[in-house]
């Protein structure tokens, strides 16, 4: 075992691979190649076309031990995973590695398959009952999480090679020309699956909408795609909504909001030209409020909003506050309609929203990012993956692209959440570096890290409740108590990758 740069005890391999462990934000560089893809022909009058998606993964030279992928734009409306998954099952392919972009809750119907040996690992983020059972100890596989953009980085650096990428197309013609803008399945934005298109061995599109030659406009076209396969459906768009998209109506939230928008406003970042990213949480929709109220006030015209888009922001563009929207992910079923007829609505790859190994993603234009929090320490460092029992429930997103991009990251959450503090003297596990972190605030006042010392004075003389981290941990303690750590054993049970690649935090069996 080898300490990283956070104190974090991590292994020297795991699931057969050499680790490096987490040293800081930017100083490890990249090298070699983008990863290859065979090179092949498809002469006139060839046919792409499949009978079913049995045959399409029988099409696609899938063996026992090989990498498939899907993409998560349907979120748990997704119905792709499960299908291939049983359909793999059914030919009797074992040791399956997932590197989709993420699993969610309603991937759980696979978990038979993990305990019979069809899959071997994941090489994603996992979100519910999957990573439950993995942190109690009861599914024995191999799990890395990676944010969007080092999962992005990996595949275009070939430390995850895809075998077989199944691509869910809303909107597909015969020859492979796909979009999510239309059909039963639309999703709007392919995001996530475009590096997979270009770096899979082989990509096989998925429709339940198959259209006649050509599917306009061309997102993923069709030199990058093998098979094309017709489905009964792909998913349901109605469950791309996962988490609330309404600005919370809660007091506390309300406040925290407040403050939140008084931070940006302070910083001198709210301006013509700023760009923003914020979740769908009600928290962070009631600071998007905020901050259109003030955009309007000003008279500001933003550069761009970023991320995964909801309707909210939808509405900003359309009244003219920013002059695009930067769309990796649709988070509702607005954002998937305006991504289909706004052009000022940009559909950008992973690659380009977040990965650090390129030559500039969008995330470090930045001006300023609101995020969530599991947990935040007194280094300001941040937990998304675990919760406070310790089992990891949630993939990474975002979050530590972002907050590294960002000029200034504001952490929003309450103070206390479930009768626990969220300022820890640790966090359970470290999903992103506190020196990537700027403002942490919640409704009992503002924590501004030592690298703003500008931004404090400012907000003190404002007038803002402006603690020091370690104040505010002590002041909500004293209201909840302090937290029994909890117990681990030794066995590790995923690895958390920080976005260059490096180990920031490992999660480990908890110990019932």
């Amino acid at each position: 075992m080898a300490l990283n740069s956070l104190g974090r005890e991590i292994p020297e391999r795991y699931a057969g691979r050499a680790l490096t462990p987490y040293r800081d934000p930017f100083s490890l560089t990249p090298s070699g190649l983008a990863a290859p893809r065979p090179i092949t022909r498809v002469n006139p009058g060839a046919n792409k076309l499949v009978g079913s998606l049995r045959e399409a993964i029988e099409a696609s030279g899938l063996k026992d031990g090989m990498t498939i992928s899907t993409h998560h734009a349907l979120r748990n409306g997704d119905y792709l995973l499960n299908a291939v998954v049983n359909e793999i099952a059914a030919l009797g392919i074992r040791g399956i590695w997932i590197a989709s972009s993420s699993v969610h809750p309603v991937h759980a119907e696979i978990i038979p398959h993990i305990k019979s040996g069809v899959i071997a690992g994941f090489q994603c983020g996992v979100n519910g009952l999957i990573g439950e059972l993995a942190s109690k100890g009861e599914l024995q596989v191999p799990i890395i999480v990676r944010s969007h953009g080092g999962r992005a980085r990996a595949v275009l650096e070939g430390s995850v090679q895809i075998d077989v990428s199944f691509i869910a197309a809303p909107c597909c013609d015969p020859c492979g020309n796909l979009n999510g803008y239309f059909g039963p399945s639309a999703c709007g934005s392919l995001g996530y699956a475009q590096s997979d298109a270009l770096h899979a061995a082989c990509v096989v599109a998925v429709t339940d909408n198959l259209v006649p030659y050509p599917a306009v406009p061309v997102v993923i076209p069709q030199t990058l795609v093998d098979f094309v396969v017709q489905v009964e459906r792909l998913g349901d768009p109605a469950k791309i909504v996962s988490t609330t998209t309404r600005i919370t109506t809660d007091p506390v939230g309300l406040q925290i909001a407040s403050y939140a928008s008084q931070v940006i406003e302070a910083s001198g970042l709210l301006k013509d030209g700023f760009s923003f990213q914020t979740g769908s949480g009600g928290i962070s929709l009631a600071v998007a409020d905020k901050m259109r109220s003030a955009m309007r006030r000003g008279n500001i015209k933003g550069s761009f909003g970023c991320g995964g888009i909801t309707g909210y922001f939808v509405g900003m563009l359309e009244e003219g506050l920013f002059s695009a929207l930067m769309d990796v992910q649709c988070f509702d079923t607005e954002a998937v309609r305006s991504i289909g007829v706004n052009q000022a609505h940009q559909e950008i790859s992973a690659d380009l929203y977040a990965n650090p190994f390129n030559r500039g993603a969008v995330v470090n234009r930045l001006d300023c990012v609101i995020l969530g929090a599991t947990e935040v320490d007194c280094n300001f460092n941040v937990n998304v993956n675990t919760e406070s029992n310790g089992y990891l429930l949630h993939n990474t997103g975002g979050h530590s692209d972002t907050a590294a991009g960002a000029k200034l990251s504001i952490i929003v959450a309450p103070s206390i959440r479930g009768r626990l503090p969220i300022v820890r003297d640790q966090v359970t596990t470290i999903t992103t570096p506190g020196e990537t972190i700027s403002v942490v605030v919640t409704e009992r006042g503002i924590a501004v890290h030592d690298r703003h010392p500008e931004l404090k004075e400012e907000l003190i003389r404002r007038k803002l409740p402006v603690k020091e981290i370690h104040d505010l941990q002590k002041e909500t303690c004293r209201i909840t108590g302090t937290p029994r750590p909890l117990d681990f054993e030794d066995e590790i049970v995923a690895l958390i990758e920080y976005r260059d690649g490096s180990i920031i935090d490992v999660v480990r069996r908890v110990k019932e």
